[in-house]
């Protein structure tokens, strides 16, 4: 008998970003097999919260948690090996045993400390054009890759080799970092050294990442592709320049894990029920007032990693709706409803006027074409009760339920899952995405 084909569904953040998605890959890991992080670095953070305690992942998969379930760092994510380590580290002091269940591509580009210099010269260089960068080295090193220069963690188990491509691009980037940004040269030896004192962990979990994730396809197991950051930060498809250095696009699911788009199963698209924004750049519907503090207060808006509030604001269903375009989503996950609880009025964007003229898409021309947007909005009554911890549609209140339905009706797309906390259980479960 032929085993059946096991299969995958993207979970991606269908706003800027800082949308739960760490809880709800770690909620659907009870039906997989694998969960491959496809893109991005130690830039982000997802949230875990499982019996009241929580755990902040920036680089492991957010399967860690769950026993049996490989977790896969594929080629798409550029890994900075210090960090690897202390969250490893980290992990393993809470009784996680992470090295044992993590498997890293060999192709995945380092973040060295030349990377992080550089970046955070530049942002200092651009003074109030920042762009809002979290300073840890992932574009630089995104631009080696790109460049064909990168140092990749395969390179951890040849030493030699290792020193001498070093050696060039230290040297490459300390020309930057001196002559254009007046910054100290970085020492290649002490970078080795830090290289090889993380090539002692790093380096027996180090594996063909592609292969394995057909590997667990073929022996019926599900997977699980996430995504870091959020749809409106790709590097393509986002507000650019106010972006991040990846694609955080579905599409790059398959070529940063090496799992062919045909078997995508569906995409998953995590979505706030309203609308947040971390750094610079533009944001339509934030709110800068009372209402935009209550949910920043209400949400505990700040970076999970950085620490950095976020800008809150009203759900944008005119970005969400490109969202979902670009992304192929076939089901969304809404989470937060409880932050809107005591409101008595609820506003979702429906639309945009330029120069007075109505607009019902999103313009796709990057930050400048979206920051001439003035939101059209349309209210809804608050329901002005708990929805907090609900894990039954008809546990919501009557209100509750109509603002859903009115953002499935505007989406275009249904509601499968609505999270109703930061715990993995306090979820309302409508359709499994693996069904």
């Amino acid at each position: 008998m032929t085993t059946q084909v096991g299969r995958a569904v993207v979970v991606i953040g269908a706003q800027w970003g800082d949308e739960g998605k760490g809880k709800v890959v770690d909620l659907l890991t009870e039906r997989v097999g694998g969960v491959v992080r496809f893109q991005g670095g130690h830039n982000a953070g997802h949230t875990l919260v499982i019996d009241g305690l929580k755990t902040i992942l920036r680089l492991i998969p957010s399967g860690v948690l769950r026993e049996g379930v490989e977790c896969l760092i594929g080629h798409g994510v550029v890994v900075s090996p210090q960090a690897l380590v202390e969250e490893l580290g980290e992990l393993h002091r809470r009784g996680v045993p992470a090295r044992e269940r993590v498997r890293v591509s060999v192709a995945c580009p380092m973040i060295l400390p030349c990377h992080v210099a550089l970046d955070r010269a530049r942002e200092a260089a651009r003074g109030k054009d920042a762009i809002g960068t979290t300073g840890r080295g992932i574009g630089p090193a995104y631009e080696d890759k790109v460049g064909r220069r990168a140092v990749r963690l395969g390179e951890l188990a040849h030493p030699q080799t290792l020193r001498e491509r070093l050696e060039a691009l230290v040297e490459y980037h300390n020309f930057s970092l001196q002559h254009r940004y007046g910054q100290p040269r970085l020492a290649v030896d002490e970078i080795y050294d830090g290289c090889m004192r993380a090539a002692d962990v790093i380096v027996p979990m180090l594996g063909d990442v592609p292969a394995r994730v057909h590997a667990l396809r073929r022996a019926g197991k599900n997977l699980l592709l996430e995504g870091a950051q959020g749809a409106l930060l790709d590097v393509d498809q986002g507000t650019y320049p106010f972006v991040t250095s990846s694609n955080t696009t579905a599409g790059a699911a398959a070529t940063g894990s090496g799992l062919g788009p045909t078997a995508i199963h569906g995409v998953l698209g995590i979505v706030k029920a309203y609308t947040t924004r971390v750094g610079a750049g533009p944001f339509p519907t934030e709110l800068d007032d009372a209402i935009g503090r209550e949910l920043a207060d209400r949400g505990k808006e700040f970076g999970s990693v950085t620490g950095r509030p976020r800008r809150c604001g009203w759900l944008d269903m005119v970005c969400l709706r490109r969202v979902l375009d670009v992304n192929g989503v076939t089901g969304l996950c809404v989470t937060k409803l409880d932050v809107l609880d005591e409101l008595d009025t609820v506003k979702v964007c429906i639309g945009y006027r330029v120069d007075g003229e109505p607009l019902t898409e999103a313009p796709c021309g990057g930050a400048e074409a979206l920051a001439r947007c003035v939101p059209v909005y349309e209210s809804l009554p608050g329901w002005k009760s708990s929805t907090a911890g609900a894990r039954r549609l008809e546990d919501l209140p009557a209100r509750a339920r109509a603002y859903l339905d009115r953002m499935q009706e505007l989406a275009g797309v249904p509601i499968d899952l609505v999270s109703t906390s930061a715990e993995r259980d306090d979820t309302i479960l409508l359709r499994h995405p693996f069904d």
